[in-house]
This record gives C-alpha cells, sequence and structure tokens, in this order.
C-alpha cells in the first residue's frame, strides 16, 4: 500500500520491487525494449502524480500493472492511426543497418524474434495472460480484471494453442 500521507519512500520501495517486472511486462507487449523502458518509466511517472494528488493506491503491483497497460493500449491506440515510415519505425519491425555482432549473439536475437513472432499470434486476451502469468511471474489471483477461474481457463488455452503454434 502506498499511503498518501508518506509516500516518498513507499513509493521508492514499489519502485525497487516493480520496476523489472513492470519493464518485462512492457516489452513483451510492445515487442520494443527502449519503448518498454519508457513505459516503464511514464507509468511510474503517472502513479507518482497520482499520489501527489493526494490519492491512497491500496493494492500497488494491481495499480501498477493497470497504469502500465493502459499505457500500452493507448500508444497502441495511437499507432493504429498513424503509418510511419522513419527509420526508427523501420527498426521497430526488425530492420537494421548492421552492427558487428557475433554469431551467438545473433542467433540469441533470431531465436528471441522467433519466439516473439510466435507469441504475437495468439490472441490478445489469452497472450496478455500468458505474459503475466509466464513472464511476470504473477498467480491467477493476482491477475486483476477477471477472476482467477477465468484466469485459469485462459492460461490452458494460450498454451495449448502456443504448444500448436511450436509443433508448426
Amino acid at each position: 500500500m502506498i499511503p498518501a500521507s508518506d509516500p516518498e519512500e513507499a513509493f521508492a520501495a514499489a519502485y525497487d520491487k516493480y520496476a523489472e517486472p513492470i519493464f518485462r511486462h512492457c516489452y513483451f507487449r510492445t515487442f520494443n525494449r527502449e519503448r518498454g523502458k519508457e513505459l516503464m518509466q511514464e507509468t511510474f511517472m503517472r502513479v507518482w502524480e497520482y499520489i501527489q494528488k493526494g490519492h491512497d493506491i491500496e493494492t500497488e503491483q494491481a495499480f501498477l500493472y493497470r497504469t502500465a497497460n493502459n499505457l500500452i493500449i493507448d500508444e497502441a491506440r495511437r499507432r493504429s492511426k498513424r503509418k510511419e515510415e522513419s527509420l526508427e519505425a523501420l527498426q521497430e519491425e526488425g530492420f537494421d543497418i548492421g552492427t558487428d555482432e557475433d554469431e551467438q549473439t545473433m542467433q540469441r536475437k533470431v531465436d528471441e524474434r522467433n519466439v516473439l513472432s510466435i507469441i504475437r499470434k495468439i490472441d490478445q486476451p489469452y497472450r496478455d495472460t500468458l505474459i503475466l502469468r509466464f513472464v511476470d511471474g504473477l498467480t491467477p489471483a493476482e491477475i486483476t480484471g477477471e477472476s482467477a477461474n477465468v484466469i485459469s481457463v485462459r492460461l490452458n488455452r494460450g498454451l495449448k494453442k502456443l504448444r500448436t503454434l511450436l509443433k508448426q
């Protein structure tokens, strides 16, 4: 809980505890490392502004994930409205000018992109639930917005779809 009466220390503790998981969540939702960092920072800035207005936060983990999800959704809506052909946009889609990386690093990046491309093929609610559960490490009861039973069903269906895609 982050009380509005003495927020600095509680906020710093929440940042230390949740910065990395929120970053991972943003990264796996956007598939872009730099944008994931920016969204994580924006999440904590928004939460800090909310606290500064005098609001209490009962469940900090749920509030942080909800804020991050809202930012990700807002970005997806903005991106769908505009079509970019800048170098930045091309790099987000995988275009690389070229670097002097060794073969292991290059293979790891190829494997990572393959896994991310498979995850993208899973329907949105299942993909989000899989990311929250297996990347962010949340239990079905901790994933907010639905009952634990609904989350468990989504996990099972998402895993089934993932196994099918991996076999292909």
